[in-house]
């Protein structure tokens, strides 16, 4: 099977990052002829404002850049991971001049929302869903800023109305089933929306967990519940250990509650062979995000060593948590509740050695390389059959 793998590189990586490279490499080991085509978000840097806004609604430039890519390579499937905002939702209809059937991965809610995450002033909005982003605009959902979200808001308006996500693209990837209803509330056809979560590529054996510490790993900003994770250690204070991983906008606030709380400490940001190391030791892991989350690495991360995580009932983790099997569930924000469910965790060794054997086990099940490949080649199986291509392999 030929297949062109496509990415557009934030300035700050992230998970989106890691899946890219991950399922290339799946792919090209189980023998698939897999070309690649990525760019940076750090060329935003060196390009006029204008030529960027309007690049980010249709870039016909890199459309016709893909439709030479899939002739040259003769590929059979263009699989798309981001397209924000260098290559623009042109880039499909752009491997379909080519020849090829397009699939897109929803890492986020970016095609629903103009800041991606469904969330305005620290609480779940979906204002925008399935209407006119004009409240997007009006209440500068993207970076604070009403012109740079009126860009976002016209890209997402000029391809709806040009019938470009119900057309263009052959089949969805949602990572849960959860996301997946809320792109069909947005408008996406249901037929076309599969689910496969992400994956780990590799990890080390299980931990120990006997560190004598909680965990957090992720970055450090309003949407992944920093606020109510500080709060919840005012309350239990040095009784329980808190190791935080990560960088972002709220470092300052964190370090200064490493500062001033017993029993919190700031790590900063780790590589991943740092962090695996953290969560191997680690009794269990907090993720107390207020966003819908589409679907943290960092939980399967933890789940891959035996972790179990206490995180919020929202959205996918409100599924993928399966309380007292792999970890425990808390109101999104109530501080009070985290804390409450932090001390039992801990409280109760037996209980949590029970919850690792789950999420070690659930982890087999669901999120390993193999699983993964299997659904991944089931979809575009799937996808090559209903435009009838020829399969090579």
């Amino acid at each position: 099977m030929k297949i062109l793998v496509v990415h557009n590189f934030y300035q700050q990586a992230g998970g989106e990052d890691v899946v890219f490279r991950a399922e290339t490499a799946l792919l090209r080991r189980h023998g698939h002829d897999v070309q690649t085509f990525a760019v940076s978000n750090d060329l935003i840097e060196q390009t006029p404002r204008l030529q960027v806004a309007a690049q980010t609604v249709w870039n016909a430039r890199m459309a016709r850049k893909v439709t030479a890519l899939v002739r040259e390579y003769g590929s059979q499937i263009v699989h798309f991971h981001n397209t924000f905002p260098l290559l623009s939702p042109a880039v499909y209809g752009g491997a379909r001049a080519g020849g090829a059937a397009v699939v897109q991965t929803l890492h986020n809610f970016r095609l629903l929302c103009a800041n991606a995450l469904l969330l305005r002033d620290g609480q779940i909005c979906e204002d925008c869903l399935g209407k006119l982003p004009l409240a997007a605009v009006q209440h500068s959902c993207y970076r604070g800023s009403r012109s740079a979200s009126a860009v976002v808001a016209a890209m997402q308006t000029v391809h709806r109305a040009a019938g470009t996500y119900r057309t263009d693209v052959d089949a969805y990837i949602a990572l849960t089933e959860f996301a997946r209803d809320k792109f069909i509330a947005g408008g996406l056809p249901p037929e076309r929306i599969a689910v496969k979560p992400n994956f780990l590529e590799e990890h080390p054996s299980p931990g120990t967990g006997d560190g004598g510490y909680a965990l957090f790993v992720g970055r450090l900003s309003p949407e992944k519940g920093i606020e109510t994770l500080l709060q919840a250690w005012a309350e239990l204070g040095a009784t329980i250990p808190l190791r935080i991983v990560g960088d972002g906008p709220l470092a300052s606030q964190v370090a200064e509650s490493a500062r001033s709380l017993p029993g919190v400490g700031w790590l900063g940001r780790l590589d991943r062979a740092g962090v695996m190391k953290q969560m191997c030791g680690a009794a269990l892991l907090v993720v107390p995000s207020i966003c819908y989350e589409g679907g943290p690495l960092t939980m399967f991360e933890a789940w891959s060593v035996g972790l179990p995580v206490v995180g919020s009932d929202l959205g996918s983790m409100s599924t993928a948590i399966r309380s007292g099997e792999n970890g425990l569930l808390f109101q999104a924000g109530n501080a009070g509740g985290l804390a409450a469910q932090v001390r039992w965790l801990w409280e109760h060794p037996e209980d949590r050695q029970r919850m690792r054997d789950g999420a070690l086990r659930i982890f087999q099940d669901t999120y390993s390389p193999q699983r993964n490949y299997e659904q991944l080649i089931d979809i575009y199986r799937a996808v090559l059959k209903s435009k009838k291509f020829e399969m090579t392999s």
